[in-house]
């Protein structure tokens, strides 16, 4: 019986060293998008596939595609990858395992002399992470021709250069965008296959290496809610007189935390964080009851019909509250990201393949979500990472990172997708 054909787990270990040692900025990672840090990565991505013998190219947005040839070229093909930009002050593999994944699993079938049936391309996308653009999946969203063109004069957070100004600045073709070109036809890609970091503590917590993700949870956000009372003296006060904003607030958000453990409880998939919660620090003080709050209410599940339901009752919630302590909320409407259920027989295929099986939901955002969303049959899997994620103590191994990888190489080599 021949070996399994193996990733090539020495030039990925040596594509993070040098991933990390050329974008690492103080304590943190910074690959920004469209910027510096995040092309550092494209170069040293595009160099590493150039020695292992891919194809290269860029797409007009920026898009980086390295190919290694199948028998039929002209067969539509199969696509593995990531995104490589990095929030600010990030880890090391947040986005950049799943692009290294890619090439170290090419590399091996190439040193196994395997071809496959059709092209396999990895994808370094683009601007995953909308901490420098406030616009989510650029890159991937820009290949399939999703984007609106007004992303174009959307700022960069740090400096308040334009996308626009940035993809020129880069050599790249804001037309692309402009006129909603597609890149990317989803009718020619057989499949879309994404390894990340786990960026929770389950992997953890159950001692397991990795997972198959089932789905990316689409999100519910009242990005702008207010809570609007009555400043006064906070000693001078009775409760009864009062219009206290935060009092209200949190009321509101207790609430919310109690509607969540009991649709746990009723086994849907929920989660219910708020992001932001503040007062006014030109108004506020030790000795005041605060007239205004503002925050963020963020709702996410695999299910549409549970995020719906949810937002209708933090609104009914908050009419009650409000009338309850004389105060008024106004929660604004909602930016909404519709969840992505991945490929069941794909899915299925991965717990077959993966060494000690284990299936679990994204609650974050990934690029999969694009590609399932233009109906590509998408597989995701996740890797075990210590200390969460979004920070510079991301913390993968290469062992944990090699039970992924072999997932994926047994994948491609034995399963006809």
């Amino acid at each position: 019986m021949a070996p399994a054909i193996q990733p090539d787990l020495d030039l990925a270990a040596s594509l993070f060293a040098e991933l990390g040692r050329a974008t690492r900025s103080g304590r943190g990672i910074v690959r920004d998008s469209y910027g510096a840090g995040e092309q550092a990565a494209h170069d040293i991505m595009r160099s590493a596939a150039q020695t292992v013998g891919l194809e290269v190219a860029i797409d007009a947005i920026g898009n980086l595609l390295l190919t290694l040839p199948g028998r039929d070229r002209s067969a539509a093909r199969i696509f593995l990858g990531s995104h490589l930009d990095s929030v600010p002050q990030g880890g090391n593999y947040d986005g950049a395992a799943g692009v290294v994944a890619g090439v170290c699993i090419l590399s091996g079938l190439r040193k196994s002399s395997f071809t496959p049936p059709c092209d396999i391309v990895v994808m370094g996308i683009r601007a995953e992470e909308s901490a420098w653009f406030d616009v989510p999946y650029l890159g991937s969203a820009g290949a399939f021709g999703l984007l609106d063109p007004g992303c174009l004069g959307v700022r960069r957070s740090d400096n308040g250069q334009t996308l626009q100004a940035a993809l020129e600045q880069g050599g790249f073709d804001p037309g692309a965008i402009r006129e909603r070109r597609r890149l990317l036809d989803p009718g020619r890609v057989r499949a879309y296959l994404e390894l990340h970091i786990e960026q929770g503590p389950t992997l953890v917590e159950r001692n397991l290496p990795a997972a198959v993700v089932t789905g990316i949870r689409g999100c519910k956000r009242f990005r702008n809610a207010r809570c609007i009372g009555e400043y006064a003296h906070s000693g001078a006060v009775e409760r009864r007189y009062r219009h206290d904003a935060v009092a209200a607030t949190v009321a509101l958000l207790h609430h919310m935390e109690q509607l969540w453990v009991q649709e746990e409880a009723a086994g849907a998939d929920l989660v219910l964080t708020a992001g932001e919660l503040f007062t006014d620090p030109a108004m506020h003080g030790p000795s005041k009851i605060a007239g205004e709050t503002r925050f963020v209410l963020d709702l996410r599940s695999l299910s549409v019909a549970t995020m719906d339901a949810v937002a209708r009752e933090a609104r009914a919630a908050a009419a009650r509250i409000a009338g309850a302590y004389r105060v008024r909320f106004e929660l604004g409407g909602t930016s909404d990201s519709p969840p992505a259920i991945m490929d069941e027989r794909l899915s299925a295929a991965l717990m077959g393949v993966l060494e000690e099986p284990f299936a679990m939901a994204s609650g974050a955002g990934h690029d999969a979500a694009v590609f399932a969303g233009q109906g590509v049959p998408t597989g995701m899997i996740f890797v075990r990472n210590a200390s969460g994620s979004h920070n510079p103590e991301e913390a993968m191994s290469i062992e944990d990172f090699a039970v992924g990888t072999r997932a994926v190489t047994k994948l491609l080599v034995d399963f006809p997708i």
